[in-house]
Order: C-alpha cells, then structure tokens, then sequence
C-alpha cells in the first residue's frame, strides 16, 4: 500500500482530473462498473465469504454479520444504485444565481466538487461502491477505509472499480482504498488537511465520536440511529403493528431502525398486546416502563439507559405516555436526531408532530426504514447525517457538493 501522504497527493491530482471529465464519460463510468459488480460478483462474494467466515470465528453478532453479507440481490443493488446515480442530472457546474450589482458586477453561484472526500466506514462493504458511486459523479475523489472485518469484501470491490476505470483510461486514483487495518491509518488519515478536503465517518458511535473529537480535517457528521415510533391514541393499531415490525425487524442492524415506542395511553391497554404478539416471532425482546409492564407481562423492565439506546439488536424499548406533548418531549430528549415517525389518524396530530419533533426525517405513518439515499431517490447516500449545517439527513449528490461565487466584470474598480 502507498503512504498515505503519496494516497492523499495522488488524490488530490486525481480530483483535479475528475473534475474537468464531462458528465458523458463519468456517467457512462458508472454504467460500466455496475454492469462489472455484476458480472464478477462470484469474485466478490468469495472475498466476503472470508470476512464472514473470520466475522463468525471473532463470535460477530447476527446483525453485524448481516450487515457484512453480500448476497446476488446486495450486489445487484449496489449495481443498482450506480444506475440510478447515472440517470440523474449532473450535480456540478450550476449556476443558481446570477445578480447584476449597482456598479454593473454580474454575481454568480456555481456549484463545484468538494474535492477529495474521506469516508471511514465499518462493517458493510457495499458502502465502497456507494461511496465511490457518489464521489465520482459529483467529481470527487475519494480515499476510503472500511472496518477490518470487511476489508476482503471491499477490497475486491475496489479492485473491480479500478479494472474499469484502467479500461476506460481515467485515472484509478480518483479511488483509494486503505488497506492495512491498523488504527494509526485513521489517525494519520484525520490529519491529512494538505490533501482531504471533507471526512465522513459512518458508523458505530464509538467511531463517530473519534472522528468528530479529533480530526483536524472538516468532517461531516453521521448519526446513530436511536429511531423512535409513536402510536397516537388515533392509530390504526393494523397499521401501527405492521410499520412496527417492519421497522424493528426487516434489518436489525441498520441505523433507520426502529429503537424505542412511545404508546399514548389511551390506545396502550389495546395496541401494546398486538405489537408485542408480532415482534414476539422474530423473538424480539421489550423492554418497557410500569405501565407498560402493567399490560402485557412479557415486557420485562426497562432501566434509564435503555430510552437512549441504539440496540442493533431484537431489542425494543417501550414507554407509555398521557399525551402527545409528552411523547414529543421523550423523543427530542433521548432522539438522535435521526429519524422519527408518528402513526396517527388525527391530522393536526401529525402536524404537530412533523413541526416539533427535531430529526433529520420526520414521517407519519411510515416505517423509518425508508430513511435511505436509494429509497429517496439519490440512487444512493454517503450517510446519513443528523447535524445541522451543510448537510441533514441522507445525503446523495448535493451533500457532495459546494458553491463558488464567479463574478464578470468590465473594469470595475473598488473606490
């Protein structure tokens, strides 16, 4: 593997190369890489299939080995995702604005690549081909670094990508991947301000807070995803079960699945049993404040931490509230700021609550697993971001993109 001086300085000639490539030839990249995934996924999926073998030696939890897996349907979906960025409309060179000033200056603002692009990232490999996907059509290089138990998995990946790109004469470095696992790289990588424009860390929030705390690069923040439902005292409990068990159990191990309930009282006594007979086949474990435990005895007790958890896990917190003020409350104290939904028949409920509650994604009646960058229709997302400036909430192209202001003139000189 290079230094990551050199990686950081090939990357940076790279993105000055990427961002003079038309968008004809980025697009027509990106087709030929997913048709490539495709085509070789039995290469790839035999480099996962030794992460997953390594995953269950080291004892990895279900959700974490299902969030390391890559199956014909994950490749063909990360192919996917590459399609749909290709079909969107070229993110950079914008105009937005352009105003004529007094003195006859014509102000413009263009948008422009970032850059090189940084993204550290754990566990699931098919982020290499989204982050990948979304740099190269905004212009951006990117230098990535994926968790060690994935690193055979995203290495194969890299080198399908770069094959392609040798192919078509761009310059494979506008992808780097950091390939030796030890730590000192991310420390080195965070550090790198002459070369990295922007760090993106994605991930468990043990990494995000390393990241955040210590980085002297930019970085845009990722969130854990402690998700809440609220079932008004106006649910439709069908529905309310069903978007439940969705959200909790579809995939446990994600950041836009449902963590934590909110019940109003009034519809508790009826709804808690139907929700908790659902979870109880996937063997979902409850855990629940008194009066929840007062209606259903397969709650077992909840402690202080759990309203703040990010489980990743068949675990499910469970809170029964008088009224919607107090629900909202709960949820802005313990959220995340990610994702949070209300199921509700009563429309100036669901107002209140998509005005008051303070997350990147608000829904009502919906389940948060939609909280996606393909799902909302970016063809991917290089995470999901729950601060406030910049970027918030999935972020597809346009996270991956700033302004600079161009200005015409006839002579114009400042008195």
């Amino acid at each position: 593997m290079k230094t990551l001086t050199q990686m950081g300085s090939d990357a940076k000639k790279a993105s000055t190369y990427l961002a003079k490539l038309g968008i004809k030839e980025r697009n027509n990249a990106l087709l030929k890489v997913a048709d490539a995934l495709v085509k070789r996924s039995d290469y790839i999926r035999e480099a996962n299939a030794i992460d997953l073998a390594n995953g269950k030696k080291n004892n990895m939890s279900t959700a974490l080995l299902d969030r390391l897996m890559l199956t014909e349907s994950r490749i063909e979906g990360m192919a996917d995702g590459l399609r749909v960025l290709a079909g969107l409309d070229d993110p950079i060179g914008e105009v937005k604005s352009m105003k004529t000033r007094p003195n006859g200056l014509m102000i413009g603002k263009k948008t422009v690549p970032l850059g090189v692009a940084a993204i550290i990232y754990e566990s699931r490999p098919n982020v290499t081909a989204d982050a990948f996907g979304l740099c190269f059509k905004s212009a951006n290089a990117c230098i990535l670094r994926g968790g060690s138990d994935s690193v055979n998995s995203n290495i194969a990946i890299v080198n399908v990508i770069t094959d392609v790109l040798k192919g078509l004469g761009i310059d494979p470095d506008v992808i780097s991947y950091i390939s030796e696992t030890d730590r000192k790289y991310v420390d080195e990588l965070m550090h790198l301000n002459e070369y990295v424009d922007v760090i993106i860390p994605r991930g468990g929030a043990g990494l995000i807070k390393n990241v955040v705390n210590n980085s002297t690069v930019p970085v845009i923040e990722t969130g854990t995803g402690n998700c809440h439902i609220y079932v008004d005292e106006y649910a439709d409990i069908d529905m309310a079960v069903n978007i439940i068990y969705n959200a909790k159990t579809q995939r446990i191990g994600v950041c836009n699945a449902c963590e934590s309930l909110v019940v109003h009282k009034n519809i508790a006594g009826e709804a808690i049993p139907v929700i908790v007979d659902k979870l109880k086949t996937k063997n979902v474990e409850i855990r629940g404040d008194e009066k929840a435990l007062s209606i259903d005895d397969r709650i077992i007790k909840a402690d202080d931490t759990d309203w703040g958890r990010e489980y990743l896990d068949y675990i499910i917190s469970v809170k029964v509230v008088d009224n919607i003020d107090e629900a909202i409350a709960h949820i802005n104290r313990y959220n995340t700021g990610h994702s949070e939904s209300i199921i509700t028949k009563d429309y100036n409920n669901a107002q209140k609550f998509l005005n008051e509650i303070d997350a990147a994604c608000v829904y009502v009646n919906a389940s948060t697993r939609f909280t996606d960058g393909f799902e909302f229709g970016f063809g991917a997302e290089i995470g999901i971001s729950t601060q406030k400036i910049h970027a918030r909430g999935p972020m597809g192209l346009e996270a991956l993109t700033t302004s600079k202001y161009i200005i015409y003139g006839n002579g114009q000189v400042r008195e």
